[in-house]
């Protein structure tokens, strides 16, 4: 049997937390299967302590002897990271400080994202498709876009399924149910406390996931604030964010995308769909194809739906207007 030619995979961050714990699952075949060899492409800042740190996960990896691992590449210059690349995984952001203003922290992110966008559009793959990861990632992930002239904007994908994954296991906890009972449960918008969870047309076990659950109030006030906030939640409990389930959501986003058939929240560009503003990256339910994936947009929403996805719009477009500086022709 001939042996499949290898996948070029950049991640930016690759020493921090989340590229920590995602590097060893994509050497071991998880994201893109158990006979796809991969090459990985590492950047991070150049600076000497993570370029140091840097150097030390090269070694973990090569120490782990992965059969599907093909090569390595560790570098501080995205146009390295990111030459021939198939899928460009920016993992890497700059956090938010104490008493840094929201706005600061999108604009000194929009910066980093620019020049990213630029390097991919300018040496990636002719195929190359981006998942962002940093945060705020819809819209790092729409700046992103905004840079590419040669690469299609829906090509740029933002990762909300780490959502999607924790109100998962939220429902199947209060169903007393295996997590893979429940399905169709697609995040809307931003990630960020604004997204909306929609259980409005999830299921559980097959049926409406609401009758299921038999207590529409838990859903509308308990429900949807726990799983929009769960990412505090765990900073409150670990003193440090969610590092190993945001990388295995990023397993799950980049496998699924990978997978023709595949049904899952993503954030793409909007299109304008599901009454979400032009322009904006925002959570929906997408279908994969065999070429990318397709935007399902059959599900009909109620007047509670459409008003959060209203909230969490509004936030978006606020997003993207304290950035509209950065953006490149739309």
């Amino acid at each position: 049997m001939a042996t499949k030619q290898p996948i070029r995979v950049a991640v930016t961050g690759a020493a921090g937390n989340i590229g920590y714990a995602v590097l060893f699952r994509i050497a071991s075949g998880e994201m893109l299967g158990p006979d796809q060899p991969v090459i990985l492409q590492l950047l991070e800042i150049p600076a000497e302590g993570p370029q140091k740190a840097l150097k030390g996960v090269g070694m973990e990896l090569e120490d782990c002897a992965f059969p599907l691992l093909a090569d390595m590449v560790l570098t501080d210059d995205p146009k390295i990271a990111f030459r021939d690349a198939a899928w460009c995984l920016l993992v890497g952001s700059k956090p938010r400080g104490p008493g840094m203003e929201r706005a600061d922290l999108l604009k000194d992110n929009g910066k980093i994202f620019v020049a990213q966008g630029q390097a991919i559009d300018e040496v990636a793959a002719d195929n190359a498709r981006i998942a962002v990861v940093g945060n705020p990632c819809n819209t790092n992930c729409m700046i992103a876009a905004s840079q590419a002239k040669r690469l299609p904007k829906d090509r740029f994908t933002a990762m909300v399924r780490l959502d999607q994954n924790r109100g998962q296991a939220l429902l199947a906890r209060k169903a007393r149910v295996p997590v893979e009972e429940v399905s169709e449960l697609f995040i809307y918008g931003n990630h960020s406390p604004t997204m909306f969870a929609d259980f409005t047309h999830a299921r559980i076990g097959g049926k409406p996931a609401a009758e299921v659950i038999g207590d529409r109030a838990w859903l509308e006030s308990e429900y949807l604030p726990t799983v929009g906030k769960r990412g505090a939640a765990v900073i409150e409990a670990r003193g440090q964010s969610s590092a190993a389930s945001a990388a295995n959501a990023l397993i799950d986003h980049v496998r699924d995308l990978a997978t023709p058939g595949r049904l899952h929240a993503v954030a793409v560009n909007s299109h304008g769909r599901y009454g979400f503003a032009e322009g904006i990256w925002a959570g929906m339910p997408v279908r994969s194809t065999a070429d990318g994936y397709e935007v399902v947009t059959s599900y009909q929403m109620d007047d509670f739906a459409k008003s959060k996805i209203k909230i969490t719009n509004d936030e978006l477009v606020s997003e993207r207007d304290t950035v509209k500086e950065m953006l490149g022709a739309q």
